[in-house]
């Protein structure tokens, strides 16, 4: 649930790249899905039964096969989406997000190679002046739509002092990226099974250098102690949900699924404040 993949010499944002599909004709058909990240170990899931997981689109930079998505989002109002602000960067873009003249929300649509749902213009982004892309603390972004979406499809914010942000929590991470770490893109959204980890846990996994810097403070992570389960490439902005709430937006990572490293989500509850100014 990042962009490039995860990994690879060091923490990587798991959103799609447009200079990676650069290979491909922009709103070609058979154009290959940008290299983000996915649900691994996932299962299907429906946005009729979570209606606040979106996607991120441009069919300009990144094809219609899947209609354009490179990264997810979190409908948290009616016409405010949250999602990560590495999504909106250049290394992913290729450009200024100004620039991009079709950046869309999809909402409603399960399979990416339907016309099903909605798709609306997003009319103002907002990157949080605290993000770091150094480091990808304050990984954060909103966006603006130019139509409203239906009030009971937002989802609730967690608080700073969330219970959900306890150790050993069940949750849940949501995307289209990569289901395997392998480029194997999913067309349908997908959940993985996970658990919010013990800050200790997650400093000790990654403790600086080309592995990335934990911060307890502006991130969380979450995975499986065995690993198997977590966001892969693609899946960057979307949602970590415990107890009916968003906790996490996904952020970054060392590889998918793999044992002893987790994924690591923006602490929602940290920014919350922020967050409502801008809904």
């Amino acid at each position: 649930m990042r962009t490039l993949s995860r990994l690879v010499l060091g923490a990587l944002s798991l959103a799609l790249p447009a200079t990676l599909a650069a290979a491909t004709l922009p709103g070609s058909a058979s154009a290959a899905p940008p290299v983000t990240q996915r649900v691994i170990g996932g299962s299907p899931a429906s946005t009729g039964n979570h209606p606040w997981a979106v996607a991120l689109a441009s069919r300009d930079l990144f094809g219609s096969g899947r209609s354009g998505q490179f990264c997810g989002g979190v409908l948290v109002s009616p016409r405010a989406v949250v999602t990560a602000a590495h999504c909106l960067g250049v290394e992913v873009l290729g450009r200024h997000h100004s620039h991009v003249d079709d950046l869309r929300v999809i909402s409603g649509r399960d399979d990416l190679r339907t016309r099903t749902g909605r798709e609306v213009d997003v009319a103002e982004v907002w990157v949080n002046p605290g993000y770091n892309s150094r480091t990808n603390a304050g990984d954060l972004a909103v966006l603006t739509l130019a139509r409203p979406l239906p009030r009971a499809a937002a989802l609730p914010l967690a608080r700073a002092g969330d219970a959900a942000y306890e150790a050993g929590t069940p949750a849940r991470v949501y995307g289209w990226g990569d289901t395997q770490g392998n480029g194997s893109y999913a067309t349908s959204l997908r959940a993985a099974r996970v658990q919010v980890l013990d800050d200790r846990r997650c400093a000790s996994a990654y403790p600086g250098g080309v592995a990335g810097t934990y911060q307890a403070d502006t991130m969380v992570c979450a995975g499986l102690p065995e690993g198997g389960q977590d966001a892969c490439q693609g899946d960057s902005g979307g949602p970590l949900v415990a107890g009916g709430r968003l906790i996490g937006l996904v952020s970054w990572g060392i590889g998918c699924g793999e044992k002893g490293l987790p994924g690591v989500y923006t602490r929602v509850g940290k920014h919350r404040a922020m967050i409502e100014k801008r809904m």
